[in-house]
Order: structure tokens, then C-alpha cells, then sequence
């Protein structure tokens, strides 16, 4: 498709790879509809990069439900999801939290699966659309202490397969992208610290895959993309 006929809906686009796709996307002409959970924080966001914005937790159905109403108000139609919204933490086993656990999954997947719910009802009435879930490399292989954060991403991965085979049919693509480390706040949010930061992956690199993904031409499609950073030892 032509970026410029783009019209997006981004879930957690306030900051890190979210908001640098919306960034990447409004510059080549497309519309984006952004939200997240702070409402200061996404008109603050949108008015940067030109870009509607709406206060939305994508975790309550309400929320979603008003948010594709917005875009469709605002845009007219939608023709691509791109869901981001996501939390990390990462503990030992015995150390962590069912708190924890649970809120991983409540956003990183029940906050997908309520968006990607909404998506399909308008990409299913117009026989077209696109989906890009943004998963992580968590969603291919699990490692320490990632016990809730790498089960909510192999849960993503799920979702993405579910979709594609069900709307595939529809002329809907569904993609999902798996970045290895990003430097961005989520880092700080999970409690981590970066390093090498010069050799690892930046936010504005998985906005060119998003971009890649969405420029093919639409009888042909890219069902997933790991990106890895060169060297980042």
C-alpha cells in the first residue's frame, strides 16, 4: 500500500517505539490516531508530531470501543492497527509477583486481543486492513527471569497466528514484529539498565520495518520479521 493512503491506529505511542512509528508515519504522510493510558501525555505527544490523540487504557473494552470511534470520527476509516501497547518486568521465578504476572498479561495480551477484536470488525466490513503486532524476540524463546513477560509475548504470537488464518481470507494482513533489545524507557520502566547503547537497536529502526512491511504491495505480505542488532556486545 501507499504510506500516504495510511490511516493508523498506534496503542501505546507516548514514547519508544510506539510514538517513532507514528513519527515515521505522519512524516511520509499518512494519518495516526495515538493513545495511551497518561492523557496529558498523548496530546502532548500528538500535537508534537501532528498526529490525533486520545486517552485510552487498552486493558478496559470501553476504552478500545471509544478509541476506534475517535479514528473513525477523525480519519474517516482505519486500515492499520499497529499494536504496541506493552509492560515488562523481569524477576526470578520464586521472586516474582502474581501482581506482576497478571498485569503483563492484561496488557501485553488481553490489551491486543481487545484492539485486534475492534480492528477486524471494520477491516472485515471493507475486505481489507492490516495488523502489526509488535511482539519481541521473548516471543520466540524464553530465557531467565522472564517468566511473565516471555509467556505474555508467546501469547502474542498466538493471537498474530489465530489472525492471519482467520482474516487472511478478508484480504487482511496480519504481521507481527520481534525486535531483540531496543533502547528506549521501557528499559528503565522494567527496571533494567542499557549497555553498549551505540550497537543496539534504536526505536526509529523498527519503524522502517513497519514502514517495509506496510509499502509492499498489498497481494503480497510479510507474516513476521525478527530484528536483531548487529553487534551489541
Amino acid at each position: 500500500m501507499e504510506i500516504k493512503d495510511v490511516k493508523v491506529v498506534i496503542t501505546g505511542a507516548t514514547g519508544g517505539i510506539g510514538l517513532e512509528i507514528a513519527r515515521t508515519l505522519r512524516a511520509l504522510g499518512a494519518e495516526v490516531v495515538i493513545s495511551g493510558r497518561d492523557g496529558d501525555k498523548v496530546i502532548k505527544c500528538a500535537d508534537e508530531i501532528g498526529a490525533y490523540g486520545i486517552k485510552a487504557d487498552v486493558c478496559l473494552e470501553q476504552d478500545v470501543e471509544e478509541l476506534f470511534k475517535f479514528a473513525l470520527q477523525k480519519m474517516t476509516s482505519v486500515n492499520v492497527l499497529i499494536n504496541n501497547a506493552g509492560v515488562g518486568t523481569f524477576s526470578r521465578l520464586v521472586d516474582t509477583s502474581l501482581e506482576d504476572f497478571q498485569k503483563m498479561w492484561e496488557v501485553n495480551v488481553r490489551g491486543y486481543f481487545l484492539a485486534g477484536k475492534q480492528a477486524a470488525k471494520i477491516f472485515l466490513n471493507q475486505n481489507n486492513g492490516n495488523i502489526i503486532n509488535i511482539g519481541s524476540t521473548a516471543s520466540l524463546r524464553g530465557y531467565a527471569n522472564g517468566s511473565g513477560y516471555v509467556s505474555s509475548k508467546f501469547a502474542v504470537s498466538g493471537l498474530t497466528e489465530c489472525w492471519r488464518a482467520e482474516l487472511r481470507p478478508h484480504n487482511v494482513r496480519v504481521m507481527q514484529i520481534n525486535p531483540s533489545e531496543v533502547i528506549t524507557d521501557f528499559i528503565t520502566k522494567a527496571g533494567m539498565s542499557a549497555a553498549n547503547e551505540e550497537h543496539k537497536l534504536k526505536a526509529e529502526h523498527i519503524a522502517k520495518v513497519v514502514v517495509g512491511m506496510l509499502s509492499l504491495d498489498d497481494i503480497a505480505f510479510i507474516p513476521d520479521a525478527s530484528v536483531w542488532a548487529t553487534n551489541p556486545w
